[in-house]
């Protein structure tokens, strides 16, 4: 079993402030206060699936609009995870998983290669859901994969519902990542390269 991984990282900028607490092996609680209704709902599911703890504050320029929040949020969680992780020695690496929402289906693969990498094809139709606007929705997650030096791929393959085809895939996300970070029964870096 991987001891409890634990990060905390503060990310300042002249546009926002933001502060990421994360237990990568909680039990799912979630404490998310960023300013953006929907953005806080995404990053809930994702605490509650991937089953690790986390506390999010943000302070940012929202006057703007919401993209610097999206993107200074998303980078401090991948950064967060990345500390967590250390040098991944013990993880399983690989993860992925497909999640249903009602008539949303997501398909996600993850890889904690340290090589960042994101491919994500959400098909999003609205301009925005809530207060966050839907571009940003792929940027959060091209964000943090770049922050957390992984690779993610994250197809939804079907869905009427903008709000289920972008909850699918966050929920989708957290359940990969969750398989991902999971112990694999040995003490070693699963990398044939010796590193991560």
């Amino acid at each position: 079993m991987i001891a409890t991984r634990m990060s905390e990282v503060r990310r300042t900028t002249g546009e926002t402030i933001v502060s990421v607490e994360l237990t990568l092996d909680g039990s799912g609680t979630a404490n998310i206060a960023t300013g953006i209704g929907f953005l806080d709902h995404l990053l809930t599911a994702f605490a509650r699936h991937s089953r690790c703890d986390l506390d999010i504050t943000g302070e940012s320029d929202l006057h703007v609009d919401d993209h610097h929040t999206v993107e200074d949020v998303a980078l401090a969680l991948g950064q967060a995870l990345d500390q967590a992780l250390g040098d991944r020695r013990g993880i399983t690496r690989f993860g992925h998983a497909i999640v249903p929402l009602d008539e949303a289906l997501s398909r996600v693969a993850i890889d904690l290669s340290g090589r960042s990498f994101a491919d994500i094809q959400l098909g999003l139709t609205r301009e925005a859901l809530g207060a966050l606007s839907t571009e940003n929705i792929t940027h959060l997650f091209r964000s943090f994969a770049t922050a957390a030096r992984l690779t993610l791929h994250v197809d939804v393959l079907k869905g009427d519902n903008d709000h289920h085809r972008a909850e699918s895939a966050i929920k989708a996300t957290a359940i990969a990542l969750r398989q991902a970070v999971s112990s694999s029964g040995f003490d070693d870096v699963p990398s044939t390269k010796g590193v991560l």
